[in-house]
Order: C-alpha cells, then sequence, then structure tokens
C-alpha cells in the first residue's frame, strides 16, 4: 500500500514536476494537483501502472472557491488490488472552467462529470454524454456554485427556495 507522496514521487518519475503539486496539508487527506492538460495521461498511467493499479473512481465531486474564483475537480481513486487510495484536484479559473474527461479511463466518471457539470458548469471535454443529469435541460444556471442565483420563475412556476 502506498501513501499519497509515494504515488506523487511515481508520477514525478514518469512526467516532471511541471503540473503535478504535492499538498500534503489539505484537509481531508493529501492531495495531488494536477495541471487540466495532464489529468487523462496521469489518469491513464494511475490505472495502468504496475505498481498503482487505480482501477476504481469512488468519487468525482465538483468545488467552487468563491473567493479565489475557482472550480476545482476532485477525483478519490482506489486501487483494490493494491488497497492504496489517492485524492487528485485539478484547478481552474471558473470563467474558464473546463477539462478533459477521465470517462474512458473509468466508466464511473460518466454520470459524475454530469453532476459536476449540471451543479458547476464544469465542461468535460470529449465527454459522449455532455447534458444536464439532474436539472432540466433549460434550467438557468449551475445551482451549486456559490455565486448561484435562483431564477424567480421556471416554466411560468415560481421559484421557490
Amino acid at each position: 500500500m502506498k501513501t499519497t507522496e509515494e504515488i506523487y514521487n511515481i508520477l514525478v518519475e514518469q512526467f516532471g514536476e511541471e503540473g503535478l503539486e504535492l499538498r500534503p496539508d489539505e484537509v481531508v487527506a493529501p492531495v495531488i494537483v494536477v495541471a487540466p492538460e495532464n489529468i487523462q495521461k496521469v489518469a491513464k498511467y494511475l490505472r495502468d501502472g504496475e505498481d498503482l493499479l487505480f482501477d476504481y473512481m469512488m468519487c468525482l465531486s465538483g468545488v467552487h472557491y468563491q473567493k479565489e474564483e475557482q472550480l476545482a475537480v476532485t477525483y478519490h481513486l482506489n486501487s483494490t488490488s493494491l488497497k492504496h487510495k489517492v485524492i487528485l484536484k485539478v484547478i481552474m479559473p471558473q470563467d474558464d472552467a473546463r477539462v478533459p474527461t477521465v470517462e474512458q479511463v473509468w466508466k464511473t466518471a460518466d454520470w459524475h462529470e454530469r453532476e459536476a457539470f449540471d451543479m458547476f458548469g464544469i465542461q468535460f471535454e470529449g465527454h459522449p454524454d455532455h447534458r444536464r443529469i439532474l436539472c432540466p435541460d433549460d434550467w438557468e444556471g449551475h445551482p451549486l456554485r456559490k455565486d448561484y442565483k435562483v431564477q424567480e420563475f421556471y416554466r411560468g412556476m415560481k421559484v421557490e427556495y
């Protein structure tokens, strides 16, 4: 079972330090921050690397850091055979919230990415079915963003909140 720091060192050895950052003092657990343009190759390596074998994406979540004007995607990964876990984070500006999909790496990302798009407005480039999953297709805005303003009416009905 590898620690987050050991996994980070393996990734740095494979890809170099640019686009990777270890944050050992995050609130819940240590996190490896990955540049958006690197997420697909890092994800594939984590899945396929013999000493890593991250075969299960447990969760993908959107996060809005309003004060920093940023959005993030966190990926909670698990290796069921080697029994280690890691959290990745991709951070992007809130006015250009886009990251390549990892749906082709872990099929479980499919609906998780759709939910992060629906609730936060994060665009998952290359996703095969990039549409809302919880809100109606014509809903205005993304309800879990901290700057979200509830629309007063929806299809002629007053929206209570």
